[in-house]
């Protein structure tokens, strides 16, 4: 008699393993498609910060391939100014050499810093050659002189604006990063904090002064 008990109630026990095994198969596929949610915003949040840096570095080239040109003009004026001229282009080639570094992988912090150090050299050295050059009347008149100087000033302000744009997307990156429970996971997949690109001392926050 136990045994027909038994035997009748098989059925219902298979199927509650079922819907138990159901159950745990749902939620399964449900946590995997929410990492999987997470994971995707990570990597659109770091793309799109990326794409932002590369606005930067456009800009950042335009100055690069300006500064020699502008140097060259100021040659022929300044030719007791040697050593000023040649720490400008020892600055600008260092700071070339880190933008390079950094558009590789604008999600390398130390990448960033480097390029912010030579960033902030460069600034100093193009702000001591300016001054320099109010002492050359015949220098500022000259036509080459005030074009490059004109086209030196709008890359500055665009590459302010970029890089405007580009600290706004890596706050939102960073703040998805370490929110719960996106954080979670941020690390499992090598998902680095990254780094802003601004100035911190505050003489070097004015953009180049290049308008005569």
């Amino acid at each position: 008699m136990r045994a027909n008990v038994s035997i009748k109630s098989l059925p219902q026990q298979t199927m509650t393993t079922f819907i138990v095994l159901g159950v745990i198969a749902v939620l399964f596929i449900g946590v995997a498609l929410f990492i999987v949610g997470l994971y995707n915003k990570l990597v659109t949040l770091r793309n799109r910060f990326k794409n932002a840096f590369a606005q930067i570095d456009v800009q950042l080239k335009r100055r690069y391939d300006l500064i020699p040109n502008l140097v060259e003009t100021a040659k022929g004026y300044m030719k007791h100014e040697r050593e000023t001229l040649e720490a400008v282009i020892a600055a600008r080639n260092t700071a070339a050499s880190a933008g390079q570094k950094a558009a590789s992988n604008p999600g390398d912090p130390s990448a960033i810093k480097g390029l912010m150090a030579s960033e902030a050299a460069l600034t100093g050295t193009m702000g001591k050659l300016f001054a320099l050059v109010e002492s050359y009347p015949d220098l500022k008149a000259n036509q080459n002189m005030m074009q490059l100087t004109e086209e030196l000033t709008s890359t500055e302000n665009k590459i302010a604006f970029s890089r405007q744009a580009y600290n706004d997307s890596v706050m939102v990156y960073n703040t998805a990063r370490e929110t719960f429970p996106t954080v979670m996971i941020a690390g499992t997949f090598g998902f680095q904090q990254a780094e802003l690109f601004e100035i911190t001392n505050p003489t070097e926050r004015e953009a180049v002064k290049v308008s005569f």
